[in-house]
């Protein structure tokens, strides 16, 4: 691993991105040879027989095709303190969790310095096709919403156990990358490094203020987070202010590094508390371009904005106004896959393009999976058709050989000749009792129109998840809401038979029409759950950064749905089938 990055040049990285997809084919061959011959002495790879070779066609006859359930017994040998080369020739000796929220439980997967120059290189395509698009000044600032901490758990052995983020954060390289790329953090490192979410998100907030002259940018890894720290700026925007007038940090903040830091750029600034006072006030009634009137040279508002992140989409443009909404990136805690090269088109329309020299990509046909039954058949990155439909797999440096993420993508076109892509759905279906197949698309569309009904009402949907109640035959869909504002029964009824009716799947229409399925459950939760929710997982010392509300929650996923069903103040049943 180098101890510094390169220094970044826009026209390079283009140049560069321009080159390896236009080989796409070679340069993936070549990264699959880089990752077998580095990590040849494995004893996974011997053990399945690929005794050093490494072209596709013997690492595709010896390696089957895994899930993390899979590589499970490796990993709890190598997080019990088994020094030696099990997945990979050199040791494991740090995990990223992933975020747990879906199924309750976190995954801990393999992560290395090599992780690390894959996250450099999606992290500079994605900034250096922005810049060109949405160029920003040298000097500037961005509103970072990162979420770290210096001191990552670690097993008895030493091995660290952090999300993937918080391992990028604590690389050596990390912030001299993100200043060659002209996006320094008005935060400092005393705010983003601390041992609580809440008081970092409030300082964020703070800083953000105190130099919105030269906020260029809000970034975070999700569209979520951003949501998060807005509506969190709604409610504590008096006191911030306050604390700019005095020059005193609030009392709510007790960390001691938090503090110390605040300190060095906390000043009394009654002319700059007042102002944000009065725009606080003409804005307070819905808080409509509530971005653009705090950072008056804000340029785009940046994440991933795509998949379980569209249905905050809407929100977010109500606190943008104009500014550009810009999704950055596609990946997974298990590794990065793509970056977007094309930010002036809307969230909702994006693709990402698949960068060949990061991880070695498999796809396995939709159409196949769905059809007979037998040995399951993988295409390579530059095999894949244009409108299929696939499940992703990866190869990665960190140790993870033919691994089924569980995504499925649709293949949207080709950039030069590596694909583009946008994420569809899991490959484990969402919402299914017996012949029904809907999927989280299908969900966030039923939710979206039933939202018409309160849209009308001057009400919103706050957040909502889903859960299949199996608890007597023959089950029903069960759809959590959370809701501003105080709609009637009847108009709730009006949403949950709105709700019901908007799953056009046919397993799901004609079970619905021979009482196959129950009728659809609506259950209204207290203001503020969905923010329980993510509290509860912050106290469980996962990763705000990470976090995403699972639109299906598990029946192992206990934690979750005791929250939502203790806040349930009201449940409404379809009669839309009646």
């Amino acid at each position: 691993m180098r101890d510094n990055v390169e220094e970044f040049d826009t026209k390079k990285v283009i140049e560069n991105f321009e080159r390896i997809t236009t080989d796409a084919e070679n340069v993936q061959n070549e990264t699959l040879k880089k990752i077998l011959e580095e990590n040849a002495s494995a004893e996974y790879l011997q053990k399945l027989g690929l005794n050093g070779r490494t072209d596709p066609e013997s690492f595709k006859s010896c390696i089957p095709l895994v899930t993390y359930k899979d590589l499970e017994p490796y990993i709890d040998r190598i997080v019990d303190g088994e020094f030696s080369s099990i997945i990979t020739s050199e040791p494991i000796t740090a995990f990223s969790l992933s975020s747990g929220t879906s199924q309750g439980k976190q995954k801990r997967l393999p992560w290395n310095d090599e992780l690390f120059v894959t996250t450099v290189h999606i992290y500079q395509t994605s900034f250096a096709y922005r810049n060109r698009y949405l160029p920003t000044d040298v000097n500037g600032k961005g509103l970072n919403l990162i979420y770290s901490s210096n001191k990552l758990p670690e097993t008895k052995d030493g091995i660290i156990l952090g999300t993937a983020t918080a391992n990028v954060y604590r690389n050596p390289g990390y912030k001299q990358t993100m200043k060659e790329i002209h996006s320094s953090s008005c935060s400092p490192d005393g705010v983003i490094f601390s041992p609580d979410f809440h008081q970092t998100l409030y300082c964020h907030l703070l800083c953000g203020l105190i130099f919105r002259e030269q906020i260029q940018f809000v970034a975070a890894t999700f569209a979520h987070s951003i949501l998060y720290a807005f509506r969190t700026f709604e409610q504590n925007w008096e006191e911030l202010c306050n604390d700019i007038k005095q020059g005193v940090l609030s009392s709510r903040i007790t960390a001691p590094s938090i503090r110390t830091a605040m300190s060095e750029i906390l000043k009394p600034d009654p002319e700059l508390a007042n102002l944000i006072h009065t725009k606080c006030l003409n804005l307070s009634n819905d808080w409509y371009g509530l971005i653009p009137e705090i950072f008056p040279n804000i340029k785009y508002v940046q994440g991933i904005m795509t998949g379980a992140m569209e249905p905050y989409l809407k929100k977010l443009r109500h606190y943008a106004r104009d500014v550009p909404l810009v999704t950055t990136e596609y990946g997974a805690s298990e590794g990065w896959i793509a970056s977007n090269v094309h930010p002036e088109i809307p969230p909702e329309l994006a693709s990402y393009v698949v960068l060949p020299q990061i991880a070695y990509f498999e796809f396995i046909p939709m159409a196949q999976l769905d059809g007979t039954q037998g040995d399951i058949k993988t295409v390579g990155l530059t095999e894949v058709k244009i409108g299929e439909e696939y499940e992703l797999v990866l190869t990665s440096p960190a140790g993870l050989y033919r691994y089924k993420l569980g995504d499925v993508v649709k293949i949207t076109g080709f950039y030069n000749s590596t694909p583009e892509l946008k994420f569809i759905r899991r490959s484990n279906l969402m919402l299914t009792i017996n012949i029904d197949k809907n999927t989280e698309t299908d969900l966030q569309l039923s939710v979206d129109t039933a939202a018409k009904y309160l849209i009308e009402e001057k009400m919103e949907v706050v957040d909502y998840t889903s859960y299949i109640d199996l608890s007597k035959e023959p089950g029903h869909y069960v759809i959590f809401l959370e809701i501003s504002g105080e709609p009637t029964d009847e108009l709730l009824a009006k949403c949950c038979n709105c709700l019901d009716k908007s799953f056009v799947d046919p397993g799901y229409t004609s079970s619905r029409k021979v009482k196959g399925i129950d009728p659809l459950e609506l259950r209204v939760v207290k203001k503020g759950t969905f923010r329980k929710i993510l509290e509860h997982f912050v106290s469980l010392g996962r990763s705000a950064t990470q976090f995403k509300t699972p639109r299906c929650v598990g029946p192992t996923n206990t934690d979750m749905l005791q929250i939502l069903s203790d806040n349930v103040v009201n449940n409404y049943f379809s009669s839309a089938y009646s």
